[in-house]
C-alpha cells in the first residue's frame, strides 16, 4: 500500500497540476507532498444525506505518478458500514474505472483498464472501511470518522479496494493547535500502522475538531496530505500557549513581523515590565523549536509566570511573519528587535521604561545590535551568545565535531583549511564561484556573512545597558569560555555598567539537562523543559535590574 508514491524526489518535484472542480458542498482542497515537494492536489467533500454519508473528490498527481481522477466517491450507511465505492479515473494515460459494492460480508468490484474488464469478488469484515492503494486520499475520512471513538490499541478492518483485506492498528492521540489565519483549530493527531500481509506502514493522522481530516503523514515515504488551510504558510503549529496569550502584528521595514504576547495571569491595572526574546540562527519561529525543545516559548511562559509582559516573534520570512529572510542580515534582525520595542513601548499596559531584550544563541548578538542603537531598551541578557568573532565561533563548532570523528590529523587539518576559505569567500565576496554549489547555496546569504563578520568585543563596547549573560557548562556549540570572555569585554566599558554571569551545570545548548551536551544527543533526550534554573536566573536579574516603580 501506498507503494507507488515511493518514487524518487528529483522526478516528483514540480508544481501540482490543477484538479478538475468538485461540484458538492463544502469541499475543501488537500495539497499532496512528496519529500517536501507539492505533487498533486485533491479536492474532497463528506456529506450526510439521507442515505448516510458521501465521501466525493477530484485530484491529479503529476508525473511520473501521472494519475487524474475525475471522480471518487465512496458511499456509507449513516452507522458507516460501506455500501460502494466508484473512481474514474485516468492512469497513466489510460482510462480506468473500478466499482467495489459491499454486501454484507462479500465486496464485488467490477474494473475495466483500457477497456479490458475483469471482475473480483473477497470476503470481508461487514464493518470494514474501503481505502484504495493509489494516490488518493479521500477514503481516510471514513477512518478520521472513527478515530474520534476508537481506543488505542484497537484494530480496524479495511478493505484495500480491490486487492484484498488488511486492518489499521490504532496508537496514541494527542491534542494540537494550529493557529490558522481565520481560526484556532483544535486537531487531535493519532498514531496509526496499517498492517499488510507482508509489512506494516506506520502514519499519523490529523482531525479537526468535526472529526475532518486535515492532515495525513507517512514519514517513511516522506508523504503528507494536507488540507489547503493548515497547509497555509499563515497557518503554524502552537506548541506553547498561556489563556492571556494575544497575537501580536509588528510594523517592520516593509512588512509585519507576527508574535504571540503572553501577560501574567493577574496583570491587574499597572504598567508592568517587558521582555522581546530574540530567537537564535536559521529558520526559527517564535517558540524556537529545536528537538522537540520550544527554548523560547518555555522561557517566555516562566517570565510571564514571574509578572513580565514578554513578546517573541517569527523571524521575518518565518511562519506567519513576512519579508524575505535570504537577504536579512543580523542588523537588519536588530531592527525587526527595536520595532518590537517600539510596538511595547506604545501599549498602555507597558512601563516603556523598563523593556529588556533577551537574545539566545545568535539572538544574543541581534540583541546586542538593537541595544546599542536604542535606549529604550532598558536591560540586554545574553544566553548562550558567542564571546568570539563568528568566524571562530563556526570554526570551533567545525574542530568540536572533527574531534569527534576517526580521521587523521592531516585529514581534519584539510577540513580545517577548507572552511577557513569557505569564510574568506563569503566574507571578501570573492572565489564563491569556486565552491562546490551546495556549499554555495548554503552559505552565500546575507545572514551567514553578517555571523562570520561579528565580533563580540565591538558590540559590546557600544552597549551601555547592565547585562546578564546566562551559560550552559555543557553547551557544546557556545562552550562556557564564551560567557568568560563576554564578561571580561562588558567590565572593559567605560564607567561599565553592571554585568552578571550565570552558569549552569549540567544544561547544554538547548538550556535543558544532558548528559555529554553533543548536538547529536540532542534527538535522545527525554527532558524537553528549559531548565528553571536557568529561568530563575533570568526572573531574578530582571526583577532586580528592572524594579518596580
Amino acid at each position: 500500500m501506498l507503494a507507488a508514491l515511493a518514487l524518487p524526489l528529483a522526478a516528483a518535484a514540480q508544481q501540482p497540476p490543477v484538479p478538475p472542480a468538485l461540484q458538492e458542498a463544502g469541499a475543501t482542497s488537500f495539497t499532496i507532498f512528496l519529500g517536501g515537494a507539492p505533487i498533486g492536489t485533491e479536492q474532497i467533500a463528506v456529506n450526510r444525506l439521507a442515505a448516510g454519508w458521501t465521501i466525493a473528490s477530484t485530484g491529479r498527481l503529476g508525473a511520473p505518478i501521472d494519475i487524474v481522477a475525475r471522480r471518487l466517491q465512496v458511499r456509507y450507511t449513516p452507522e458507516w458500514r460501506a455500501v460502494e465505492l466508484t473512481l474514474d479515473a485516468t492512469v497513466r494515460g489510460q482510462a480506468q474505472t473500478i466499482r467495489t459494492v459491499v454486501e454484507g460480508t462479500t465486496a464485488k468490484s467490477d474494473l475495466v483498464v483500457a477497456g479490458q474488464a475483469t471482475g473480483k469478488t473477497d470476503t470481508v469484515d461487514p464493518d470494514a472501511l474501503l481505502l484504495l492503494p493509489t494516490g488518493f486520499f479521500s477514503p481516510y475520512e471514513a477512518l478520521a470518522a472513527h478515530l474520534r471513538t476508537a481506543a488505542a490499541g484497537s484494530e480496524m478492518p479495511v478493505y484495500l479496494v480491490p486487492q484484498g483485506s488488511i486492518r489499521v492498528r490504532i496508537g496514541e492521540s494527542s491534542g494540537e493547535q494550529i493557529q490558522t489565519a481565520a481560526r484556532m483549530v483544535t486537531a487531535r493527531r493519532t498514531h496509526i500502522t496499517l498492517v499488510l500481509t507482508a509489512a506494516q506502514i506506520d502514519a499519523d493522522l490529523w482531525t479537526d475538531d468535526a472529526g475532518r481530516m486535515i492532515r495525513f503523514s507517512v514519514p517513511a515515504q516522506s508523504l503528507e496530505v494536507v488540507r489547503e488551510d493548515i497547509a497555509a504558510v499563515s497557518s503554524r503549529s502552537v506548541t506553547i500557549s498561556r489563556p492571556n496569550d494575544e497575537q501580536v502584528n509588528i510594523p517592520s521595514n516593509g512588512f509585519s513581523l507576527v508574535g504571540t504576547l503572553s501577560r501574567p495571569a493577574q496583570a491587574g491595572g499597572t504598567r508592568l515590565p517587558a521582555v522581546v526574546l530574540v530567537g537564535g540562527s536559521g529558520p526559527a519561529d517564535r517558540d524556537s523549536v529545536v528537538f522537540g525543545v520550544p527554548v523560547l516559548g518555555q522561557i517566555a511562559g516562566a517570565l510571564a509566570d514571574a509578572g513580565f509582559i514578554v513578546v517573541r516573534y517569527d523571524k521575518r520570512g518565518i511562519g506567519q511573519s513576512g519579508g524575505r529572510a535570504e537577504s536579512a542580515s543580523l542588523a537588519d534582525y536588530s531592527e525587526d528587535v527595536r520595532a518590537t520595542i517600539k510596538v511595547l513601548a506604545d501599549r498602555k499596559d507597558v512601563d516603556p521604561k523598563r523593556i529588556a531584550a533577551i537574545g539566545h544563541s545568535e539572538g544574543g548578538l541581534v540583541a546586542l545590535m538593537a541595544a546599542a542603537k536604542d535606549k529604550r531598551i532598558g536591560a540586554v541578557g545574553l544566553i548562550a551568545t558567542p564571546g568570539i568573532t563568528g568566524a571562530d565561533i563556526v570554526l570551533a563548532q567545525q574542530q568540536r565535531l572533527l574531534s569527534r570523528m576517526k580521521l587523521t590529523p592531516e585529514e581534519k587539518q584539510a577540513k580545517v583549511d577548507a572552511q577557513k576559505k569557505i569564510h574568506e569567500a563569503v566574507m571578501t565576496g570573492k572565489g564563491l564561484e569556486l565552491l562546490p554549489p551546495d556549499v554555495r547555496r548554503s552559505v552565500d546569504n546575507a545572514e551567514f556573512q553578517s555571523l562570520l563578520m561579528s565580533d563580540p568585543a565591538k558590540l559590546v563596547q557600544d552597549v551601555r545597558q547592565p547585562l546578564l549573560v546566562v551559560q550552559g557548562e555543557l553547551d557544546t556549540q557556545v562552550e562556557p569560555e564564551n560567557a568568560d570572555k563576554l564578561e571580561a569585554l562588558a567590565r572593559k566599558r567605560k564607567n561599565a555598567p553592571p554585568v552578571e554571569v550565570v552558569k549552569v551545570p549540567g544544561i547544554n545548548h538547548l538550556l535543558v539537562p544532558a548528559t555529554t551536551g553533543e548536538a547529536d544527543e540532542y534527538g535522545t533526550l527525554k527532558d524537553k523543559q528549559v531548565s528553571q534554573v536557568v529561568t530563575q536566573a533570568i526572573v531574578t536579574w530582571l526583577k532586580k535590574t528592572l524594579p518596580t516603580r
